[in-house]
């Protein structure tokens, strides 16, 4: 087992399947940015996204784990494995940190073999009831095997340590910290002339795209634009959708570097998904000031305090995303009072000085842990 005296600096492995652009890409990134000056963090992550430019940036060393990606093949699960634990012998870390199913699954798993800690941030849970019921099954099975494994849970939203509480850990290794961000100094104005609205996902289930290109065709607002950032396998698809519906009037602007400047830019925010933890994108269209029109999910019914900050639609239903674009395009006083309402929640709740502080006080509670459980440790 690694070992940390208690005046040292911890060795913090950052573990996420894939450094692709994505919501827990985002947070894992402001996770070192903010926690880098505290700890010696090593990051690991599968593909040759941002990550790891952002990893050379910081002079944060990093491991390209070329094994690691989202396929569901044992095969490549075990080649992922290995690879893990040798990369985590050469970093010796004290504590990991894990984002995402399978590099949280794998890393759990070589935390065990190797005697490392192992801290898991639950972006959302795969076995919600609205996930299909063949993932759903195999996703709870594995969490179920793997929580004892697991030195602590941090959960991004109340309604996942609920879920969290079904698995067989105890309470006071949960914890919920939910997302934070950095501040920015771009910011929207949303009682503007409703121009453009905005939506920021990658294109792939569990997110619903599909649904508001139809509701925002439905609504029928010939000076308005739907703009959706992201990329991902059902573009394609999604682009004949929108010629069909809304010719000319919905674009696909794919990976954008300067979210904060296209939300600046809009007066309406929207999200459609199937499940959700807590996700990113709408705390940077609050953090912009924007109203927010989604799906009405227990994570986003936490972060936007139950529509105080927009419109929340039950069931994803498609003409109920339309009738709530109708309703907030045809009232600037509302997105207005929305807008600020959104803004002031962001920097009471959702900042990353919030988040940064209660992730490294996770930390040392799991470290104090293993210096009460070895007298080695509280020797040195």
């Amino acid at each position: 087992m690694p070992l940390i005296a208690p005046t040292e600096r911890p060795r913090i492995a950052c573990l996420i399947t894939n450094s692709e652009t994505g919501g827990a890409q985002s947070h894992v990134a402001d996770l070192l940015r903010a926690l880098r000056g505290q700890a010696d963090i090593t990051l690991l992550a599968g593909g040759d996204g941002p990550l790891f430019d952002l990893a050379g940036e910081l002079g944060i060393p990093a491991i390209r784990l070329a094994t690691m990606d989202n396929a569901l093949s044992p095969v490549k699960a075990v080649a992922a494995l290995r690879e893990l634990v040798r990369a985590l012998r050469d970093a010796a870390p004290d504590l990991m940190h894990t984002h995402s199913a399978k590099a949280s699954a794998l890393g759990r798993i070589a935390g065990r073999l190797l005697g490392i800690p192992v801290v898991y941030t639950v972006h959302g849970f795969a076995f919600k009831p609205a996930a299909p019921w063949k993932q759903r099954t195999i996703a709870h099975v594995a969490e179920w095997l793997l929580a004892p494994l697991t030195s602590h849970f941090i959960c991004v939203a109340e309604a996942e340590r609920a879920m969290a509480n079904r698995l067989p850990i105890r309470e006071d290794r949960i914890s919920v910290i939910p997302n934070g961000i950095a501040d920015v100094a771009e910011r929207a104005h949303p009682a503007d002339p409703l121009r453009r609205m905005v939506t920021v996902m990658r294109l792939a289930s569990p997110k619903r795209p599909d649904i508001l290109i139809e509701a925002f065709a439905a609504a029928q607002l010939p000076d308005c634009e739907l703009v959706i950032a992201g990329d991902g396998p059902q573009r394609a698809s999604l682009e004949r959708l929108a010629s069909q519906l809304a010719p000319g009037r919905v674009r696909f602007a794919g990976g954008v570097d300067n979210i904060p400047a296209l939300l600046a830019s809009a007066q309406l925010f929207l999200l459609a998904s199937d499940h959700e933890g807590f996700p990113i994108s709408i705390l940077e269209a609050m953090r912009a000031g924007l109203p927010v029109i989604a799906s009405d999910l227990p994570g986003i019914r936490e972060q936007v305090g139950d529509g105080l900050c927009g419109v929340l639609v039950k069931g994803n239903d498609r003409r109920g995303f339309a009738d709530a674009i109708l309703q907030t395009a045809g009232n600037a006083s509302a997105r207005a009072v929305a807008g600020e309402a959104s803004r002031r929640r962001w920097e009471q709740a959702y900042g990353l000085e919030r988040m940064a502080d209660a992730t490294w006080a996770v930390y040392q509670h799991v470290l104090a842990g293993i210096r009460r459980a070895d007298p080695r440790v509280s020797a040195s």
